[in-house]
């Protein structure tokens, strides 16, 4: 199967902290991507802003070194690196100062989509916002991207919201999550939506519980100072497992439009009641013989913050009601996996004896590694030895089922900033959803903070603290098996 490349009009992209860890990890090598496959035109100009003090020559040969560092596999054809080069340019730019704003405004085409990238800490957003309509640099329909974390709480969120509203209209705005970006998250919605099969089945009657992992083998390594004033709530639930969360749970939309979408997410966040602190579990990954633990990582022995949470969550609505969705993520754990699991129910009555073995349809929703989708059926085991039940799974990953070329699928990155491009937000937090999640989020966090109560300590390579696995047990369930 040959995926099909649409290509994007000519634009005027701005990287605003263009030398960064993201933008040479990601957003670069990601632009040179859709380059190479003919999705970006040789008109297009993308243009580096950043402090560092670099000609545009400079910028350049950063942005070679990055792609030979970051794509999978470096560019060989030099032609097309040449031509991808000749379309990056370079300004030097004080965010919170006057420097080189008139610059970037001269090096910007009229005429064109002009996207700005604000790949910078969230403290300079305002700055940024501001002083591009001050110097006249971003047109009435010019885009912005904002990075995560949109706020630490619901106050700041809100404050937020306000600063960049004050410059730029919602549908200008594009906060971006790069799991919403991934393949199998949008192949979710098909599933669901495309397929008669699966959209009745998708609801308490017939699901017994979800789960949503998102595990990593990984520290907090040098983001220790950061990460230890947000914890795996801040970081990861309110962001994207919460997206996860409410594409699974979501009414079917009306239509494929981004509002449609979005307000059937919003709906979900509203629905979720409070969690429950028996249904709550909080961990820090101790020292293993080669690495730190959590709180040698972070520089403080007293340090409260969680590197790990596991959840119980309800969704009361007539859909869900009595169907709970179980949210875990962690870092420093067994294995690195996202995924989405459906568990239905068994079948309200067996014809076979009770050694036979069980039913266990199961959808499971592989997001990383190895994108794909597999699903539990029970069969016959095969042989003579009379009537046994075993589960197998009918497999749908991606290289498998749609040749070699899904592998090389854009990264989540790259279709998200060519959504940016086109003007389609259907993949983007809308501003109210932000702010519904972080008024969900808050009385939970303030709850365990009023506690006082330690996060549990577990070893690092494991699957989390033995709380979680207790709460699930303690319901008659078990976590899926952390192995990638």
């Amino acid at each position: 199967m040959v995926s099909r490349v649409i290509p994007v009009d000519p634009f005027d992209l701005v990287i605003f902290g263009a030398t960064g860890d993201l933008a040479r990890r990601k957003i670069l090598p990601g632009l040179f991507r859709r380059f190479s496959d003919g999705q970006i035109p040789g008109e297009a100009r993308i243009v580096g802003a950043a402090r560092s003090d670099l000609t545009p020559e400079g910028f350049r040969k950063m942005v070679a070194e990055a792609l030979d560092e970051f794509l999978p596999t470096p560019p060989r054809d030099k032609k097309t690196l040449a031509a991808f080069l000749a379309i990056i340019d370079y300004v030097v730019v004080d965010a919170a100062g006057t420097g080189g704003w008139a610059e970037l405004g001269d090096k910007m085409t009229e005429g064109r989509v002009q996207a700005f990238y604000f790949s910078v800490g969230p403290t300079l957003f305002g700055d940024l916002a501001k002083r591009l309509h001050k110097h006249r640099i971003a047109g009435p329909e010019a885009r912005i991207v904002v990075e995560k974390p949109f706020g630490r709480d619901l106050a700041t969120a809100r404050a937020l919201n306000e600063t960049l509203a004050r410059h730029f209209a919602e549908a200008q705005i594009y906060r971006i999550d790069h799991y919403l970006g991934k393949e199998t998250v949008q192949n979710l919605m098909a599933v669901r939506f495309a397929n008669m099969l699966f959209e009745p089945l998708w609801k308490n009657q017939y699901i017994d519980h979800v789960q949503i992992t998102v595990a990593e083998t990984v520290g907090v390594g040098g983001r220790g100072a950061y990460y230890d004033k947000s914890g795996a709530m801040r970081d990861m639930v309110q962001n994207h497992l919460m997206q996860l969360l409410c594409l699974t749970a979501m009414e079917p939309p009306s239509s494929f439009e981004p509002d449609a979408v979005r307000d059937e997410k919003l709906k979900v966040i509203r629905a979720l009641e409070p969690v429950e602190a028996e249904d709550l579990v909080r961990g820090q990954y101790l020292a293993a013989d080669d690495t730190p633990s959590y709180l040698e990582d972070v520089g403080d022995d007293d340090s409260l913050t969680e590197s790990f949470i596991a959840m119980k969550v309800h969704v009361a609505n007539w859909r869900w009601n009595g169907t709970p969705f179980y949210l875990r993520t962690g870092k420093r754990m067994k294995a690195r996996l996202s995924e989405i699991v459906v568990r239905f129910k068994e079948p309200p009555h067996s014809i076979f004896e009770e050694d036979t073995g069980q039913s266990a349809n199961e959808l499971r929703i592989r997001l990383q590694p190895n994108e794909g989708m597999d699903l539990t059926v029970t069969i016959k085991e095969p042989g003579p030895g009379g009537m046994r039940l075993v589960d197998v799974p009918l497999d749908m990953t991606f290289a498998e089922a749609l040749g070699e070329e899904a592998t090389d699928v854009p990264d989540a990155y790259e279709r998200l900033i060519m959504d940016v491009i086109r003007g389609n937000q259907t993949l983007f937090m809308r501003g109210d959803e932000v702010e519904a999640a972080w008024a969900w989020i808050d009385p939970t966090i303030s709850g365990w903070e009023a506690r006082g109560v330690r996060p549990r300590a577990y070893e690092t390579g494991s699957t989390g603290p033995e709380e979680a696995l207790i709460l699930m047990h303690r319901d008659g369930r078990r976590w899926r098996e952390l192995s990638a």
